[in-house]
């Protein structure tokens, strides 16, 4: 059957290997040759043709013909590989599922028709049998057929145990709904698409009829975590949809189902916009039960005023703009460009086009409701909100682009749309889109790209024309940048302008010209460069202390040399060349936490989102938009996102902090939310893994827990919510799971062996150190039994620990322990061990020589240790006598030794609210609450300072501070030693 003349020279060897093994499978079966059993209506030396194409094109399919010979006998003989599509409900999928007697024989059947309908497809596809649109609605409607049967294959199941779910109100039976989202939900799948779902069920109630009653949100989480298993989970043969949930209400954080009053709740008050432009797509794809269609029809009507506004909506055009801005940044530090899917002028663009106008005037007109893009160019065209031929312009560019995708993903069956970089990939690439050679491809590629991308400006980028440089004002800079003006002559002019030290800045631009990054630059990126340094050095003349500004700002300039696309970033946006000299101006933390990740430089384009940091919500949000596309498997690219996510938010808390727009209080806040968002991700993500390898620990019942029944507990600053900037995080695992149990995966673990793997995979997701650096150090030794104990434990061998067997130190950690992800429930449990633990009664002057003893050794090795010459004016604000520690360990004492009576004292774990209950319940007086207060403020602030300054937090000087320390000590004195 092999034919090398049908066959690129550079392909020939590959395909010749793969016939050979076809071949010898067939002759270890002792079948037949798929030629004998062609359908006469089909010439053999098409279908000869037609298979030299597929097994050249697609390894993915040689493979699998070669595994399976009766599969591509079977679809030859049927006539199935060369017609059209007869039934769009895969009745032989439906009659094989129904036959399986178990999940096992469940799981094999779903993932064998999935091999049979994908290589069905990707043979069509590759030989042009079908144009784009079929293939990918044949692929969209088997996926639907698949999600169905086995939802209704489960349903059937459940019943006999739990019986049906009723209605509280109703009565009625209830219907698990399956939302299909993006290309699912517009049958636009492709050859290698994951699938994007919700799940809804319209009331509350409870199951009738089965051995046990279950409540209705219990019941239908049961099913989906079953329908997903089934459809996601990989094993011998493969999988059948790789499932992505994270588009339901409060993402991966949220319920796996919500019943419609729930889902109508969240919609309308915490709907995002990103959430309007996802549920445009947004299609029923199955049901449950006899009413599903109706319910269906329901959820659908209930959802439609959160994607359509009842007005012309123009204020979808600076979201989606800023949205496409954040793939753009995505983009470009992943190194995407050549994706033809996010890269520029790529499929999302055209996508963006359609949408802008679905949701702009969409709430007037039902015809822009229409979910493909297809469909809806020409309707755009033919109603004048694109231009003449744009439509049709962009329609071909969408059917090339997504041939191309199809293309790169029906090689190897993977979920990519990367083009190739290697020789052999890009002549195969360009030989099944039709032409001789990669030079004619990426010409026709980059032409449509290139068409596209100029539409999308026009509809979407950002109107405001830049205005030319005023070339005669920059010239003087030009001349000092490039040396013509030095010496004497530059170092007057300098002087004119303001410069502080000149002779420095001459140095300093001396330097800079001869590093040798600079010296070898390309010629391109050398004229960026010198577009970019006369606007500097115009803009860092408008400032102060410009010698010392420069001098920050310099290891940026060079560790850009060779991604000079940051230099174009800040020549081309004014706005964010300013923002980088104010902020280097302020703070050399700043300054270098930019030249180590020129990323950050984006930051700096929207001074408004700069200087206003999100509440914990949005930043959750915003989180779950940037990690939305990654699979659970992808650890790398989490783990980049995540570290890219924190130095942000590090920026813009930092650049809040030194102009002034964030005090002390809302700082340690931001920074506590921010590391408290990371870890719910970083919990959740460790999660899915472990689960992918070893399935889900069981509860007491047997059942597989649909969460982990584990949380993070943050001591010391994060458990005070007084992160500053580079703190490390003090952390203690605590899981609840059955000691019984196992998992339930094909590598089973014991329970508390799957928690403890947890627990070590988090910690290597936050210190791993990476190009992008660690996102966390981690500190572990406040666990119990500190690095000789386990890593992690019950929440009964937590409690047991803390009554039998923790030192006084411990306790006072636990004062500012709380959880900070994880389970609801256990997170209670926590909590209430917690408080019975600070509650236990305490001998006072036992506690009080405890305290005294920590707190001298403490002295003795982190505190200053006073010389001859300095006269003590030397002041470590943190550990020094009157500093930070001895505030804290006055509140911690305080609480350990009155709580007791006074359990109110429990109910914070940050020293500033507990020194106010400490107030309210009349324990300390107002005065002395209000000078520990002011005086820890101060410190704190002050800390935050030097941080940002890049130096350590001990005063040379302590005089300033002499009345908090006196306060302080006179405090202590009072509270602690007046007794001893």
């Amino acid at each position: 059957m092999f034919n090398k003349t049908q066959i690129p020279t550079q392909l020939q060897e590959a395909t010749r290997k793969r016939f050979e093994d076809f071949e010898q499978s067939l002759e270890r079966r002792e079948l037949s040759s798929p030629e004998s059993v062609l359908p006469s209506s089909v010439p053999k030396e098409d279908f000869k043709r037609q298979i030299n194409r597929v097994f050249a094109a697609s390894e993915y399919v040689a493979k699998t013909c070669t595994t399976r010979p009766q599969l591509l006998l079977e679809l030859v003989e049927s006539g199935a590989l060369f017609e059209p599509l007869a039934d769009g409900s895969f009745p032989e999928l439906v009659e094989a599922v129904q036959a399986c007697e178990d999940d096992a024989a469940l799981d094999k059947t779903l993932r064998r028709e999935r091999h049979r309908a994908m290589v069905r497809i990707i043979w069509r596809d590759l030989n042009r049998l079908a144009p784009m649109r079929e293939i990918t609605d044949e692929l969209s409607r088997f996926a639907e057929a698949a999600i169905q049967v086995t939802l209704d294959w489960h349903f059937e199941r459940m019943k006999p145990r739990w019986g049906v779910p009723k209605g509280k109100e109703s009565g009625e039976e209830q219907a698990l709904i399956v939302l299909g989202m993006g290309k699912l939900g517009a049958r636009e799948l492709n050859v290698s698409s994951d699938i994007d779902l919700i799940f809804a069920y319209p009331e509350a109630g409870q199951t009738e009829g089965g051995d046990r009653s279950l409540d209705n949100q219990e019941f239908f989480a049961r099913l989906g975590q079953r329908l997903i298993k089934s459809l996601d989970a990989p094993s011998a043969e493969g999988f059948v949809f790789r499932v992505d949930m994270r588009l339901r209400p409060y993402g991966q954080s949220g319920a796996l189902v919500s019943n419609f009053d729930a889902m109508e709740e969240y919609y309308q008050s915490q709907g995002r916009d990103w959430e309007r432009y996802a549920m445009i797509k947004a299609r029923p794809v199955a049901a449950s039960g006899h009413r599903a269609r109706a319910v269906s029809a329901e959820l659908m009507e209930l959802l439609k005023p959160f994607t359509y506004r009842q007005y012309i909506d123009f204020s979808v055009i600076e979201s989606l703009r800023a949205m496409k801005g954040l793939i753009s940044r995505q983009v470009q530090r992943r190194g995407m460009s050549e994706d033809v899917k996010l890269g520029e002028g790529g499929i999302r663009e055209i996508e963006f086009v359609v949408q802008v106008f679905q949701l702009i005037r969409g709430g007037r007109d039902p015809r822009l409701r229409e979910r493909q893009v297809c469909e809806l160019l020409p309707l755009l065209e033919a109603e004048n909100y694109l231009p003449e031929g744009s439509g049709t312009a962009m329609r071909e560019a969408y059917e090339f682009l997504r041939n191309t995708e199809h293309a790169i993903q029906g090689y190897q069956d993977r979920q990519t749309q990367a083009l190739p970089s290697d020789e052999e990939g890009r002549l195969r690439l360009s030989w099944v889109m039709g032409f001789d050679d990669w030079r004619s491809f990426e010409k026709a590629l980059n032409g449509y790209r290139e068409r596209v991308n100029q539409e999308f400006q026009d509809v979407i980028a950002d109107p405001d024309v830049e205005q030319g440089e005023d070339a005669e004002t920059l010239r003087p800079w030009v001349s000092l940048w490039e040396g013509s003006l030095e010496g004497d002559e530059g170092q007057e002019w300098l002087t004119d302008k303001g410069f502080d030290q000149p002779e420095r800045v001459l140095s300093l631009l001396k330097d800079l010209r001869n590093h040798r990054q600079v010296v070898a630059m390309q010629a391109s990126s050398r004229d960026r460069l010198d577009a970019f340094m006369p606007r500097l050095l115009a803009m860092l003349a408008e400032g102060d202390a410009v010698a010392e500004t420069l001098t920050r700002i310099q290891p940026l300039v060079v560790s850009v040399v060779r991604r000079s696309a940051y230099l174009v970033l800040l020549v081309e946006n004014p706005v964010a060349l300013q923002q980088l000299v104010r902020l280097c101006a302020a703070s050399p933390w700043i300054a270098d936490e930019l030249a180590r990740f020129p990323a950050l430089l984006d930051e700096l384009l929207t001074p408004e989102s700069l200087y206003a940091p999100p509440d914990k919500e949005a930043l959750r949000d915003e989180l779950r938009r940037e990690l939305l596309r990654l699979a659970w498997d992808d650890l790398e690219g989490h783990m980049d996102t995540l570290r890219y996510f924190r130095s942000a938010h590090a920026l813009r808390v930092a650049a809040s902090e030194v102009t002034g727009a964030l005090p002390l209080m809302k700082v340690s806040d931001y920074l506590t939310y921010i590391a408290e968002v990371i870890l719910e991700h970083v919990l959740q993500l460790a999660w899915e893994q472990l689960v992918l390898r070893h399935g889900r620990p069981s509860d007491a019942n047997g059942e597989p827990e649909a969460a982990p029944n584990f949380v993070i507990v943050g001591y010391g600053k994060l458990g005070g919510i007084e992160l500053s900037h580079g703190s490390d995080l003090d952390l203690v695992f605590v899981h609840n799971g059955d000691p019984e149990g196992k998992t339930d995966g094909e590598k089973p673990l014991e329970n508390n062996l799957f928690y403890t793997r947890l627990g070590q995979r988090i910690i290597h997701i936050l210190n791993t150190r990476m190009p992008s650096g660690t996102l966390y150090e981690i500190d572990m030794r406040l666990r119990p039994n500190g690095e000789a104990g386990m890593l992690v434990n019950s929440l009964g061998a937590f409690e047991k620990y803390q009554r039998n067997d923790a030192w006084t130190w411990e306790h006072q950690a636990l004062v500012r322990a709380r959880v900070v992800a994880g389970d609801q429930t256990l997170a209670e449990g926590f909590e209430r061990v917690r408080r019975d633990i600070l509650c236990q009664h305490r001998d006072a002057d036992a506690l009080r020589e405890e305290v005294l003893k920590m707190r001298e050794k403490m002295r003795e090795h982190l505190g200053t240790k006073p010389s001859a010459s300095d006269n003590g004016a030397v002041f470590h604000l943190k550990q020094d006598v009157g500093g930070i520690v001895d505030i804290e360990f006055m509140v911690q004492y305080a609480v350990l030794a009155w709580a007791e009576d006074e359990p109110a004292l429990t109910e914070y774990t940050d020293n500033i609210r507990i020194l106010g209950a400490l107030e309210q319940s009349g324990r300390l007086g107002a005065e002395a609450v209000a000078q520990l207060i002011d005086a820890y403020k101060v410190y704190r602030s002050t800390g935050h300072r030097l941080a940002l300054q890049r130096q350590e937090a001990v005063l040379e000087d302590g005089e300033p501070f002499a009345e908090e320390r006196r306060r302080v000590t006179g405090l202590w004195r009072h509270l602690l030693e007046s007794h001893h």
